[in-house]
């Protein structure tokens, strides 16, 4: 990897690239800092506390919500959009049939997904502040210290529709950026967002744990963490190779000889998608007990605390909900993405077969079962990459570990994340240095 970096720096055009994205990044962390008007920063820092829902969103979002920048909502609208154009393939035969035609029909879906991010930044934007408020107005429920923030959030008044327009300004310019990396950088640029927003934590984690060391702990820590490193490379690279075989071919007078090739199905095709559908559905019921709580219904009030109590994410109930829901997840979203008729309807139009197997039907049922089992390992393994780090902090030997800074928030499904992007990009930089230097023989 570090000869590989080296080299890039070498070739002027791949400095230039990497140098753009460098710039891009530096942009971002900066407009983090710029708040949205309502805000009152002199008590942002000093009394701002923890909300499990901003923690999880932050972590999927590319920021932090809870410090209330214009860039606070991240890339939350895009990837939901982008989630709900993938669904909508399934279900609407306009967009399966636009889906199937190439790469235009890939640009278009994913033009849609930017038009419909607006409005759902705007929805998102709006609830996000509406939930500040009612917690500022309510400050029994939890402690949650978002009372520093003072926003007075009304549609009377036009400081909240800024408020609101610049939340979703702020998400729009991030998608913008993201995909000047795509286009002018290197990698992919909303992994890249994504990528700085949870990098970004690490030196706070660092100077809490200078602090206050505990070096047996870290150690003990650091080693656990090379492991899941490891696991996740392991599963990320791993895949079922199907052998191809393509007859030979005639077109006119010329006779083209076939070749074997092979498919690959990767073992974790659903990537972290079934842990942000999971996390979304069991933090629903709790922001919902959160506005009830306070009801002077005494059933009510019991119930949302019961529901409070029971959700919580350290209780063995939310941790068993968890896993199942990201192991189910995980299959329904990668038969989203994998579709076995459209691709044994590909490989019968391009004359290829798997060897012993009919073309067709027979292949495409051959190609749902080689999914199905694969998938319960990338499903076992992306919900145990979910659960893994409540469980490492529920264990007397690292209960030391919050005190010194490092908490679940580098946990195991930020690491996914890391790594994922590391690798990916790690790929095309390499494949970007074999076309260099290929271009001698090409000319």
């Amino acid at each position: 990897m570090l000869e590989s970096m080296m080299n890039a720096l070498r070739a002027p055009d791949i400095r230039r690239r990497l140098l753009f994205v460098a710039l891009i990044l530096i942009i971002y962390r900066a407009l983090s800092h710029v708040l949205i008007p309502g805000i009152n920063p002199a008590v942002i820092n000093s009394k701002a506390g923890d909300n499990s829902f901003f923690s999880l969103m932050s972590l999927f979002s590319g920021s932090d919500i809870r410090q209330m920048s214009i860039v606070g909502l991240g890339l939350n609208p895009y990837i939901t959009a982008t989630i709900i154009m993938q669904v909508l393939q399934t279900a609407i035969p306009r967009l399966q049939a636009l889906s199937r035609e190439g790469e235009y029909g890939r640009n278009k879906i994913t033009s849609y997904s930017r038009w419909l991010s607006v409005p759902l930044a705007a929805l998102q934007a709006y609830g996000i502040l509406s939930l500040v408020q009612f917690q500022e107005a309510n400050t029994s429920l939890g402690g949650s210290g978002l009372a520093a923030y003072s926003v007075n959030f009304s549609f009377e008044k036009y400081e909240s529709l800024s408020m609101i327009l610049a939340l979703t300004a702020g998400s729009v310019l991030l998608m913008w950026l993201g995909e000047l990396i795509t286009e002018k950088g290197i990698g992919n640029g909303i992994s890249f967002i994504i990528f700085a927003g949870i990098i970004s934590r690490a030196p706070g984690a660092v100077g809490s744990f200078l602090n206050n060391p505990q070096w047996l702990e870290i150690f003990a820590f650091g080693l656990v963490a090379l492991l899941i490193i490891f696991v996740i490379i392991f599963v990320q690279e791993g895949q079922r190779r199907i052998p191809i075989q393509y007859a030979n071919r005639v077109r006119g007078h010329r006779i083209y000889q076939g070749g074997s090739t092979f498919l690959p199905l990767r073992v974790n095709m659903a990537g972290v998608i079934p842990i942000i559908f999971s996390i979304s559905i069991l933090m629903f019921p709790v922001q919902i007990a959160n506005y009830f709580s306070v009801s002077s219904i005494k059933w009510v009030a019991d119930t949302c605390t019961f529901i409070k109590s029971t959700l919580s994410q350290n209780s063995p109930v939310y941790l068993t909900l968890y896993f199942l829901l990201t192991f189910g997840f995980a299959f329904f979203y990668t038969f989203i993405v994998f579709k076995p008729d459209e691709t044994a309807s590909n490989l019968r139009k391009s004359g290829g077969f798997i060897p012993g197997i009919r073309p067709g039907q027979p292949t495409e049922e051959y190609l749902r079962r080689v999914a199905l089992r694969i998938t319960v390992a990338g499903a076992i393994f992306v919900a145990a990459i979910a659960v893994l780090p409540y469980l490492i902090a529920a264990l007397p030997w690292f209960k030391t570990l919050q005190n010194a800074g490092v908490g679940v928030g580098i946990g195991g499904t930020s690491v996914l994340i890391v790594v994922s992007v590391v690798i990916e990009t790690m790929k095309q930089l390499e494949a970007q240095l074999m076309m260099r230097s290929y271009e001698g023989f090409i000319r």
